[in-house]
């Protein structure tokens, strides 16, 4: 273990967990914990980590985060131009490809019927909806997700590409006309249909020597390919950055104590902000706007780490900001953990963590044929979750 108190943790999720701890290396296990700690001179952050960025992981759904913050900014600035465009100005989206179609509608939108940035945004935390999180990557386009993230020091960050859409990298560089109308039908501004620079591998973009070769088979097309699954041309997200991301967005008082600070904040203005804090926070079956099923999205649906900590305190006493993700075997949980009971005269929280881990379970070692160990995974993360917890609130 890295530091003592993780390997109390550890410890203590033997021998349930035994088998997954016996191989931190196959499982790609990573741990980031930062606690916010207030004494005489104010905050610090104690922190402690587990294999941190040891080696690549695919960042899977974590990445919408980034695409929901770029896509305000953009907003921001053609407010700033003086384009009278905002979160909840109607969009359409032209068809890209042979087999797509003009994009106008949203059914799941109960105020009007039509996609807008504020309900994508929604939709992107409440349930890590893919098609919300297309739409806003091709509004603002691959490089307006990196560059944002770049200026905020995670120069890990290398988003390509599309969710749950197989497209090639020639296609994920290409980007539709979208254009945002008033409540009329009149054009309040139009992005014309663009072509990027053929991005590079995320070997090129990290600078880093990580084996990006997973596995040992996989399916293409249906048919197995006896060779590991190469992952340059996919996403790329480092787990202190994911988590430097949550800091930015949710205690940005705490923003220059990180490594990866370059004095540059996310350009949200306070409603963007209060729109995402919202959104990360909010359990599915809470939202007037989409409606969901309890029974189809319950509480833990899109938080990892829920079930284990309401085995420490009542539900309403805990509240969770995250984004997880999951695919080709990699779990994902990024989140800032408050709880409720502790919160000070200016709501801010005396006993709250950010906790970031990656998982991979895959025991036969082939991706895509959707045989994945996910459940010991939840098992895993929801009494890590919990042990944590229990370990900094016990004066609660």
């Amino acid at each position: 273990m890295d530091d003592d108190f993780l390997r109390g943790v550890m410890t203590s999720l033997l021998p349930a967990h035994e088998a997954l701890l016996a191989d931190p290396e196959g499982h790609r296990l990573q741990v980031l914990l930062r606690i916010p700690r207030r004494d005489g001179e104010g905050w610090r952050f104690e922190t402690h980590g587990y294999r941190v960025d040891a080696e690549y992981f695919y960042p899977a759904s974590t990445v919408k985060t980034a695409a929901a913050v770029a896509v305000l900014e953009r907003l921001g600035a053609l407010q700033a131009q003086g384009v009278a465009v905002t979160a909840d100005t109607p969009m359409r989206i032209d068809p890209q490809f042979e087999e797509t179609a003009t994009q106008v509608e949203d059914a799941t939108n109960l105020d009007g019927g039509r996609i807008t940035v504020a309900h994508e945004v929604r939709k992107l935390f409440l349930v890590s909806d893919n098609e919300a999180f297309n739409r806003l990557f091709e509004f603002v386009g691959r490089d307006g997700v990196n560059e944002s993230m770049h200026r905020l020091g995670l120069a890990s960050a290398h988003v390509v590409h599309r969710l749950s859409e197989a497209r090639s990298p020639d296609e994920n560089r290409r980007f539709p006309a979208i254009t945002f109308v008033d409540g009329e039908g009149a054009v309040v501004h139009r992005v014309e249909e663009r072509v990027e620079e053929i991005a590079p591998s995320n070997v090129d973009a990290g600078e880093d020597d990580m084996d990006r070769d997973v596995g040992r088979a996989f399916y293409a097309a249906g048919e197995l390919v006896e060779a590991p699954f190469d992952f340059r041309v996919k996403n790329r997200f480092g787990l202190a950055d994911l988590q430097a991301l949550n800091v930015h967005l949710l205690r940005p008082d705490l923003a220059p104590l990180l490594d990866q600070w370059t004095g540059e904040r996310p350009r949200l203005d306070a409603d963007q902000l209060e729109l995402v804090r919202r959104a990360m926070s909010e359990l599915p079956r809470a939202s007037q706007n989409p409606v969901y099923d309890p029974e189809e999205a319950p509480d833990h649906w899109v938080k990892f780490l829920l079930p284990g900590l309401r085995r420490v305190a009542p539900a309403e006493d805990v509240r969770v900001y995250n984004k997880i993700g999951r695919a080709y075997g990699f779990s994902i949980e990024n989140a800032y953990v408050v709880d409720q009971r502790s919160l000070d005269g200016g709501g801010v929280p005396e006993r709250s963590f950010f906790l970031d881990v990656v998982l991979y379970t895959n025991a036969n070692q082939t991706l895509n044929d959707d045989t994945y160990e996910y459940e010991a995974t939840d098992r895993f993360l929801e009494d890590l979750g919990e042990q944590i917890a229990r370990r900094l609130w016990s004066d609660a």
